[in-house]
């Protein structure tokens, strides 16, 4: 797992933007940045997918189509 401040210097090292990962990941933009600022709880939906695929929180993603 990463630190929340280790996923941001990420960003930064590929000069990428919260609005283009969250484009590229099918998440809301605003979504991200509450997941990155420590604002979510991060326990279940978007903010769940968001940490998790941003490696900052073990899980899995289940498909809800299911």
């Amino acid at each position: 797992m990463k630190t929340i401040e280790q996923v941001i210097a990420e960003f930064s090292i590929r000069g990428e933007t919260f609005k283009a990962w969250a484009k590229k990941h099918g998440f809301k933009e605003h979504n991200v940045r509450d997941v990155l600022r420590g604002r979510t709880v991060n326990k279940f939906g978007e903010a769940h997918k968001i940490a998790v695929t941003l490696g900052i929180k073990d899980g899995e993603i289940m498909d809800e189509r299911v």
